[in-house]
């Protein structure tokens, strides 16, 4: 079954301090507006450079986005 790149991440919560990942999802998840269900990297990365959050940079979007594909294999 494949997961949503918003529940993928969620996994990464709570990790260690300063883990640009960790940083991500805890600010992916305090946006409410964040596209929970998108599978979609051009949805989400539009997405991400419009909202412009410090920690949801597109470059570490970019580097999350192919562990996720990777995992949903």
């Amino acid at each position: 079954m494949r997961h949503s790149f918003y529940h993928f991440a969620l996994t990464y919560r709570g990790g260690a301090k300063g883990d640009n990942f960790s940083m991500f999802a805890e600010a992916m998840f305090l946006d409410h507006t964040f596209p929970k269900q998108s599978e979609s990297f051009d949805e989400l990365s539009r997405y991400i450079e419009e909202a412009a959050h410090d920690e949801m940079s597109a470059i570490i979007f970019d580097d999350f986005w192919v562990l996720y594909a990777e995992n949903e294999k």
